[in-house]
């Protein structure tokens, strides 16, 4: 076909069904490389050309068999753009992009996406307001932190997705003894401190360095609350035009200059703080967000972010000029909790809001949309109550065996 070129996506989850389908509908051709674990999972196969799979999942890939595959693969194939559709993937990518010299981003700026020390280096010397933080190489530095930043704190792993892993700290003793504990693992963590307050996330699309569509939105129940106290995740876009909307959309725009993303889309995540009422950076990624966000910012904005990141792609490697659709201005909120039925019977839920339902085994959650941002925190408050009555499920949450 003519103009067609040829993509590499990565992905060691199940997810950007919407982005490979929108690849293929442009014409191109397009490439999936996954876990051997995901076989069987639903992708779109009509729209992909071929699918390889890797042994393992996440930090298990053996990167230099992937290189290898991919660089068989190139010695019959032009290759165009390699693409990572995870946050576990970026280091894929930049590694296969930097050792193969696919146009991209590269390790250095992967890792401000990736590795939470290097976001929060980066963060500072941008003089983007962070929390508190230090790395856990040297005990002095250590000991300095717990002496003056009051507790409690955060072990966080410095390369894991969501809250995955952290750990919170409340003396000195014990953070000793939980650094003790990590022996040679310690320096894959970082030290921050701890503050309270409402956790917002901004989901954007980025073009030639600039950010071209973003919406706000706060999150009711936090990802730290859900991993570590179970119960349901909420999150809905905040009004339009708020203060807190201004502020954080300039902050996130801060954050995606100073670290340098060209195109693509981003879940970046801040924190209003209780004590002084200050926005400030908790992490980024170089993705669409997770948990069915996506869907939530389509209902809200008319936006689909997965589809809207393959177009911009598709521009850049044919060097056409990418158009943002017409968004609107609506509302639009998430309701999601593990559920202890495979396959969970939601047809009691029947307000006309009810836009879309999460069709994952093993968990309950809506997705409504109004005109009306009160109306979205009315009906998700009464559809959490319902969830936990009904159909939540709490699973202990495993620790962290393998680390990045």
């Amino acid at each position: 076909m003519e103009n067609s070129k040829t993509f590499i996506c990565i992905s060691n989850y199940f997810k950007g069904s919407d982005f490979l389908i929108q690849l293929k509908k442009m014409g191109n051709k397009v490439y999936l490389v996954t876990s051997e674990k995901l076989r069987k999972s639903p992708w779109p196969h009509e729209y992909i050309d071929e699918i390889f799979y890797m042994e393992g999942q996440d930090i298990d890939w053996n990167l230099e068999h992937l290189l290898l595959g991919v660089g068989n693969l190139m010695k019959t194939t032009k290759i165009d753009a390699i693409v990572a559709l995870d946050d576990y993937d970026v280091e894929k990518a930049t590694y296969l992009r930097e050792n193969l010299r696919i146009d991209g981003m590269g390790q250095t700026t992967g890792r401000y996406f990736r590795d939470k020390l290097a976001m929060r280096m980066r963060a500072k010397s941008c003089g983007i307001s962070i929390p508190a933080f230090c790395s856990l190489f040297n005990d002095p530095d250590i000991n300095t932190f717990a002496d003056t930043i009051p507790a409690p704190w955060v072990l966080k792993p410095r390369s894991e997705a969501s809250a995955t892993g952290i750990i919170k700290v409340f003396d000195k003793e014990s953070l000793w003894i939980h650094i003790n504990e990590m022996g040679n693992n310690r320096f894959k963590y970082l030290l921050e401190q701890f503050k309270p307050g409402d956790v917002y996330h901004c989901d954007s699309l980025i073009v030639d360095s600039k950010v071209i569509f973003s919406l706000t939105s706060k999150y009711l129940a936090t990802p730290m609350e859900i991993s570590q106290g179970g119960g349901v995740f909420r999150s809905a876009n905040i009004p339009y035009g708020s203060e807190d909307d201004k502020v954080i959309k300039k902050v996130n725009e801060q954050v995606m200059k100073g670290f340098g993303l060209k195109h693509g889309a981003s879940h970046t995540e801040f924190i209003k703080s209780k004590e002084d009422g200050k926005i400030y950076f908790l992490e980024t990624s170089s993705r669409v967000g997770g948990a069915h966000l996506a869907e939530m910012v389509a209902e809200a904005s008319n936006i689909n972010l997965w589809k809207e990141w393959a177009t911009i792609e598709d521009a850049l490697v044919k060097g056409t000029k990418y158009v943002l659709p017409k968004a609107k201005k609506g509302y639009a909120g998430i309701v999601l909790t593990l559920s202890k039925f495979q396959h969970p019977n939601l047809s009691s839920f029947t307000d006309p809001e009810v836009c879309f339902k999460v069709p994952l085994d093993y968990h309950a959650g809506l997705i409504v949309k109004s005109d009306k941002h009160e109306r979205i925190l009315e009906l998700l408050d009464d559809y959490a109550d319902q969830l936990v009555a009904n159909f939540t499920a709490v699973v202990e949450q495993n620790k962290v065996a393998k680390l990045h």
